[in-house]
């Protein structure tokens, strides 16, 4: 997609963040743009497709075990591990329920090397839900062209983190944590 694609994307969310209030669905949304994954091996997009819905129906549930079955072992997103996110996902189960999210697919890469699959996919989304203290609807988290990247561990697809580890300048506190994927 190009930057102006992007750009679109963005202004569009934003739009329609102000023109009403975000209103948690019942379920999760996945699109791809036009095109994505047009070259790649349709069985596998449908694979990392469902593994998002299947994430996605744990946070729906905010069943906190079922949803890091999906984190790689070796999980790393700017210096959090697997430990560090239950603890997030944790919170936002504890201040939030109702939780949905959206996710829109604009560049999808499968790669092998050493007998191992992985996949980069470029996303753009949201995470709602509503607040347990107030009863209104939020939006917790959003992001623009975030890379998720997975790897097929065990035949499953696992959310592995950033390719680039951590950043040395942010604390792992600090770092940043959405989308959480």
């Amino acid at each position: 997609m190009s930057v102006l694609g992007s750009i679109i994307i963005m202004v569009g969310m934003v739009l329609i963040s102000r023109c009403h209030h975000p209103i948690p669905s019942a379920a999760a949304t996945i699109e791809f743009a036009p095109g994505v994954g047009a070259d790649a091996d349709q069985p596998v997009i449908q694979e990392v497709a469902a593994a998002f819905h299947e994430a996605d129906e744990a946070v729906k549930k905010a069943d906190i075990n079922a949803l890091m079955r999906f984190y790689a072992a070796t999980y790393n997103y700017h210096g959090l591990t697997r430990m560090d996110v239950r603890r997030v996902w944790q919170e936002v189960f504890g201040h939030y329920r109702d939780i949905s999210s959206s996710h829109v697919f604009t560049d999808l890469e499968l790669t092998r090397a050493n007998g191992v699959r992985k996949a980069s996919v470029t996303c753009t989304g949201w995470l709602m839900g509503t607040e347990k203290a107030t009863g209104k609807p939020v939006t917790i988290d959003s992001w623009v062209r975030e890379v998720h990247y997975l790897v097929k561990e065990e035949g499953v697809w696992r959310f592995l983190g950033n390719k680039g580890g951590a950043v040395p300048s942010a604390p792992p506190a600090s770092a940043p944590h959405h989308p959480l994927f």
